[in-house]
C-alpha cells in the first residue's frame, strides 16, 4: 500500500506560548498545515515565534480594498485573521454585498470571520441601499462561517425595548453567537440595560472612566487605533490592568495607514508602554480567539500553523507570516497574488447643479454648526452667526465654517445641507461615496462651485474619493467601483492614489490627520453630537432631526 509522504518543516526560536503563559527556546514542526510537534531546547535564540495577530473588529471596506487584496497587505504586518463586520457593503447591497465579501475572502489564506450586521440601515433617519431584517439575520447567523452578530449601534432601540431590535438580539442567543456592541459614552442604568441584553463588547471607549465602567459591568473592551479614532494611548493603562478583558482592533483603517501598519503598530506601542510579550499576545491573539471561537492556532500541538517569526521584539520586525503552514508574507514582501474582483454596485444618483447647494438665509437667525474633533468620531454642536451673501448662507473660510452636503445616491432627492467647523479649507472641496453607514455621497467645500463639482465627479465614477480645487484647476479621483466603497487596484496603487488625495487636501488648508476619514463619519448618526444624513441635520444625543437655523 502506497502512502503519501508530507514534508515536515521545522521553525526554531523563542516560542511565545500564550496558552501556558511562558516563553521558551524550542522548535515547531509543521505538517499538513498544522503543528505536529513542539520541542524545548537548551540553547538561546535571537528571534521569536509568536501567534499571529487578530484584528478583533474591522470594517474591511474602510481600507478601500476587497478582502482578497486587504489580505495581501495585512499579512505583511503579521495579521493572520480579522473579525470583520461587513455592514458597510450590506448597507449598499444587502445580502448580495455580504456574499461578495465571503467569496472574496475565500480566495486567500488570511482568515476572515464575518458577522451578521445587526443595523442595516443603522437608523431609520437615513436612506440606505438595502435592509437586513430578522429573516435575513436568522439565515446569516445559522451559517457556520458567520461567527457573531455585528455591532448593535441602535443603543436607543435596545434601551427602549424596540421589538425589532429585541428580536434581532434573540436570534444571536438562539444561534449561540456573541453580540458586538457600539455604545459611545453610554453609562449608568442605560449601560446596564444595554449589557443585560446580551451585548458583550464595545469598541467606542474614548476615556479610561468609560472603559472601566464597561469592564466592571462585564463587557470586553476592544481598544481601537484606526485612521480617524485613536484610543490606544488613552486606554493602555486599562490594557495593563485588565489584559484578560481587552482586545486590539482598528475598526476603520484607510489604505495609506494600512500600508504603514496594522495591529502590529498597537502591539509595538503596548510593548513600548511596558506590557510584556505574553500579555500583549494575550490581547492581540488569545482573547479574540476565545471570545469569538476562532480557528486560529496558538502554537499548541495539533493547532493550525498560524504564527509569526520576529527578529527583534522591540522593533517588532516581522520576517515571516505563516498561515496554515504556508508563508503568506516574507521579509516585507507579499506572497499572495493580486486578484481583480467583480464590480458590484448600487449607484443611481444623477449630477447636480450649483443651485441645489444653495441655502436661503433666515433673517436674524444663527446656524447650528458641526464641530469636528481631530482623532475622534464624536463631534460637538456649536451655534454661530452665518456668513450671508445675496440672501444665501455660504461658506466662511475666514472663520472656518464650511458648507457640508450629503446627497442620496440611491434615489433622486435634493442634497441635505449643513455647516462644519475645523476642516480648515481655504479653497476647494472634497467628496466621497464612503459615508458611514448608508454610504450616500458626502462633501465639504469652501464654495458652492467646487462643492457641486466634487459631488458630480463622484457620481460620474459611480463612487470614489475626489478632490476639486477650481482656483488651481485641480481634480483628483480614486475610483471605487466595488459598491462605491472599494478599489480594484492593488493595495500599493490604492494607497498611493489616496496619499496624493490626502496630501492635496492638506494643501487646501486642513490640519486634520485624516480629512477624508473624518468626513466619512459626519453622516454617522449613532455617534454624538451633531451629524448630517441625506434627510437633514441630526441631533445624535436626542436622536431626532433639528433645524439648521436657531434663534
Amino acid at each position: 500500500m502506497n502512502s503519501i509522504m508530507t514534508e515536515k518543516v521545522k521553525y526554531s526560536g523563542n516560542i511565545v506560548d500564550v496558552v501556558k503563559n511562558e516563553i521558551f527556546p524550542g522548535s515547531l514542526f509543521v505538517e499538513d498545515g498544522r503543528i505536529s510537534q513542539v520541542t524545548r531546547e537548551n540553547r538561546s535564540y535571537d528571534k521569536y515565534i509568536l501567534p499571529g495577530f487578530v484584528d478583533a473588529h474591522i470594517h474591511i471596506e474602510s481600507s478601500m480594498l476587497p478582502p482578497s487584496e486587504f489580505a495581501r497587505v495585512c499579512a505583511l504586518h503579521g495579521t493572520v485573521a480579522a473579525v470583520a463586520d461587513p455592514h458597510e457593503i450590506a448597507n449598499v447591497l444587502g445580502m448580495r454585498g455580504i456574499q461578495f465579501m465571503l467569496e472574496s475572502a475565500s480566495k486567500v489564506p488570511v482568515k476572515f470571520y464575518f458577522s451578521a450586521p445587526s443595523c442595516v440601515p443603522a437608523t431609520d433617519f437615513e436612506t440606505s441601499g438595502a435592509e437586513l431584517g430578522v429573516n435575513q439575520l436568522d439565515d446569516l447567523l445559522g451559517r457556520n462561517e458567520i461567527k457573531y452578530m455585528g455591532e448593535m449601534m441602535n443603543y436607543p432601540g435596545v434601551i427602549s425595548d424596540v421589538p425589532e431590535i429585541l428580536k434581532k438580539l434573540a436570534l444571536a442567543k438562539k444561534h449561540a453567537k456573541p453580540i458586538d456592541g457600539h455604545a459611545p459614552g453610554l453609562s449608568g442604568q442605560n449601560l446596564k440595560k444595554y449589557i443585560s441584553a446580551g451585548i458583550s463588547t464595545d469598541h467606542e471607549c474614548f476615556t479610561r472612566e468609560e472603559a472601566l465602567e464597561k469592564i466592571r459591568l462585564g463587557m470586553k473592551i476592544l481598544i481601537r487605533e484606526g485612521s480617524a479614532a485613536k484610543n490606544l494611548n488613552t486606554l493602555l493603562p486599562i490594557a495593563k490592568a485588565y489584559p484578560g478583558r481587552c482586545m486590539f482592533c482598528s475598526d476603520d483603517k484607510h489604505p495609506d495607514d494600512l500600508l504603514k501598519g496594522h495591529i502590529n503598530q498597537m502591539v509595538r506601542m503596548a510593548l513600548n508602554y511596558g506590557l510584556d510579550m505574553l500579555t500583549v499576545s494575550q490581547i492581540a491573539t488569545l482573547n479574540p480567539v476565545r471570545h469569538y471561537g476562532l480557528d486560529i492556532g496558538l502554537l499548541q500541538t495539533g493547532d493550525s500553523a498560524d504564527f509569526l517569526i520576529v527578529e527583534d521584539p522591540k522593533s517588532l520586525k516581522i520576517t515571516h507570516t505563516i498561515i496554515a503552514g504556508t508563508p503568506v508574507a516574507l521579509e516585507g514582501r507579499p506572497l499572495l497574488p493580486h486578484q481583480p474582483e467583480s464590480q458590484v454596485n448600487n449607484f443611481t444618483a444623477v449630477e447636480k447643479s450649483i443651485t441645489d447647494f444653495e441655502i436661503n438665509a433666515s433673517t436674524g437667525n444663527n446656524i447650528r454648526v458641526i464641530e469636528v474633533q481631530d482623532g475622534q468620531l464624536i463631534t460637538n454642536e456649536t451655534t454661530l452667526r452665518p456668513k450671508v451673501a445675496e440672501g444665501r448662507v455660504i461658506s466662511d473660510t475666514h472663520r472656518d465654517i464650511l458648507k457640508l452636503a450629503v446627497v442620496n445616491r440611491y434615489q433622486e432627492a435634493p442634497p441635505a445641507i449643513a455647516f462644519v467647523k475645523n476642516f480648515g479649507f481655504k479653497t476647494g472641496a472634497i467628496a466621497s461615496s464612503v459615508a458611514h453607514d448608508s454610504h450616500n455621497i458626502i462633501a465639504v467645500g469652501s464654495n458652492d462651485g467646487d462643492l457641486c463639482e466634487a459631488v458630480n465627479l463622484v457620481i460620474r465614477h459611480g463612487g470614489g474619493v475626489v478632490l476639486v480645487d477650481g482656483r488651481h484647476s485641480l481634480k483628483l479621483v480614486l475610483p471605487l467601483p466595488i459598491a462605491g466603497l472599494m478599489s480594484n487596484l492593488t493595495y500599493s496603487e490604492t494607497a498611493q492614489t489616496y496619499t496624493r488625495l490626502d496630501q492635496a487636501a492638506k494643501q487646501l488648508g486642513t490640519q486634520l490627520q485624516a480629512p477624508f476619514m473624518t468626513l466619512s463619519f459626519l453622516a454617522l448618526l449613532v455617534i454624538p453630537e451633531l451629524k448630517l444624513s441625506d434627510r437633514g441635520l441630526f441631533d445624535s444625543n436626542r436622536f431626532q432631526f433639528v433645524d439648521l437655523f436657531t434663534i
